[in-house]
């Protein structure tokens, strides 16, 4: 069967292509949709049909665009009720694709609406399944994110629906079925997902400790375990998806606009937006406009600006490296932060030329840390929870870097202290924030835990007795 899985690492998201006979179908597009409308050109083939697994929480779907710009039909599974045109499929209806046949099973759990879709060849044989966020490699949907946007939905009853359905719908399925999830290692969707993005439904029956033998009541104790708060944008981009919005062209258009060092400042100042700086860390610790803040593309850039900007409204004005603006606006607007209104020309150096003010963060590698410890520093540590409880320096304060607005009070200004995460990447947002805020008695951890553990700088180990995001 000719099936392409379209996989976005910095949102850890695999979209899907199918084939035949000059009809295609995609399932679970990204925002930006030219992609696909390229490759199906590429088969000479048109667009008949949009799957959506379930209303998307991580990310902004293309479905709209992709069917305006197509003439495809949008397919939901059953219960959805999109504000759009579109296709609510009922259990067990089957779509055409040329000669292949896609089959709705509807499997909620995730949400309500969540359907899988098996897929069926030419031969009128079995060939796999698009899960969506139903069954992942390794893991399952979490059931939590519904209760966000309908609060009768709490997790215990949805979790409830996810057993039904995988031992009702999943579990009956031909072990030889490949599996095809909407997501791998990295998202925000699951606990403990695989690096591995395909895998056969019978070696998930072996090792997905969802899918093993157990009752409704023990499997919903087991998926609600380690589950900690999802991020913010969530519930705001489930209601984009049901509602609708503004195309990618006309949010592209707007974002298109080349500032120079005074238009940016004097935008900055009139609008109030947030000037969001797109260099990695290394480079922006060197030089930096006052008040930026540094989420750099070369990481998870897309979750950690949904988790770090509350408003999916905010004005943002770029600071990118040359070549890279284009990007950083797509990246955006796959969370639902469509209000870009422009980017520093010719980037940071432009700036410097004009002699406007810059601001920087000073680094120390690992050894320099080392040399420090006989004078007990103040030491915070910014990753998630989970990973300071496996392993950490000893006597080292852990603030997670999605929770550091909260935790601003613990933060002395009059004291010097060192921020530090897994490799330099958060730590360097955190240092953008604290900088923003009036902090400058601090100095960042070049390379992060990853380089102190090559040093001899205690630290201390810790088995965590359950599994966190």
């Amino acid at each position: 069967m000719k099936i392409e899985q379209i996989y976005t690492g910095c949102l850890a998201h695999a979209a899907y292509y199918i084939e035949n006979n000059g009809e295609a179908a995609v399932f679970d597009p990204l925002r930006e949709v030219q992609p696909y409308i390229d490759r199906a050109a590429k088969d000479k083939a048109k667009i008949k049909y949009v799957f959506e697994t379930h209303f998307h929480a991580d990310f902004v779907s293309g479905h709209l665009d992709l069917a305006k710009k197509t003439g495809a039909k949008i397919v939901y599974g059953p219960t959805a009720k999109p504000q759009f045109e579109a296709i609510v499929a009922q259990d067990n209806d089957i779509f055409e694709v040329g000669n292949y046949k896609i089959k709705a099973l509807h499997t909620p759990g995730h949400t309500m609406e969540s359907t899988t879709y098996l897929l069926i060849d030419e031969t009128g044989n079995d060939h796999g399944i698009i899960t969506g966020d139903t069954l992942f490699i390794g893991d399952v949907g979490r059931p939590d994110l519904a209760q966000h946007v309908i609060a009768d939905l709490t997790e215990e009853k949805l979790a409830g629906h996810l057993y039904d359905s995988l031992h009702n719908k999943i579990l009956p399925l031909n072990d030889h079925l490949i599996v095809y999830p909407n997501h791998g290692a990295g998202s925000a969707c699951g606990k403990m997902m695989s690096k591995e993005t395909t895998d056969t439904l019978g070696h998930q029956k072996k090792t997905n400790y969802a899918l093993q033998p157990m009752d409704k009541e023990k499997f919903i104790k087991e998926l609600l375990t380690g589950l900690t708060s999802p991020p913010g944008y969530f519930p705001k981009n489930v209601l984009m998806n049901i509602q609708g919005y503004e195309s990618i062209d006309s949010v592209m258009k707007k974002a298109k606009q080349p500032l120079s060092p005074e238009a940016f400042e004097a935008a900055a100042n009139e609008t109030g937006a947030l000037v969001l700086d797109t260099r990695n860390a290394e480079v922006f610790a060197k030089g930096f406009i006052p008040n930026s803040i540094n989420i750099g593309l070369d990481g998870n850039f897309a979750m950690w600006v949904g988790e770090m900007i509350p408003d999916i409204k905010q004005k943002i004005l770029l600071v990118a490296e040359k070549g890279d603006e284009e990007e950083a606006i797509i990246r955006l607007s796959r969370v639902g932060y469509d209000n870009t209104i422009g980017f520093l020309e010719g980037g940071f150096k432009n700036w410097q030329l004009a002699g406007k003010e810059t601001d920087s963060v000073k680094r120390i590698n690992a050894e320099e840390l080392a040399n420090k410890m006989e004078e007990k520093p103040l030491i915070f540590d910014v990753r998630k929870k989970s990973e300071f409880d496996s392993e950490h320096v000893i006597g080292a304060r852990n603030i997670p870097l999605n929770q550091i607005n909260s935790h601003l009070a613990e933060l002395p200004k009059e004291k010097q202290f060192i921020l530090h995460c897994a490799a330099g990447y958060r730590s360097m947002l955190a240092a953008s924030i604290l900088k923003a805020r009036g902090w400058e008695n601090f100095v960042d951890v070049r390379g992060g835990f990853k380089e102190i553990k090559e040093t001899n700088i205690p630290v201390s180990e810790y088995v965590c007795p359950t599994t966190l995001l």
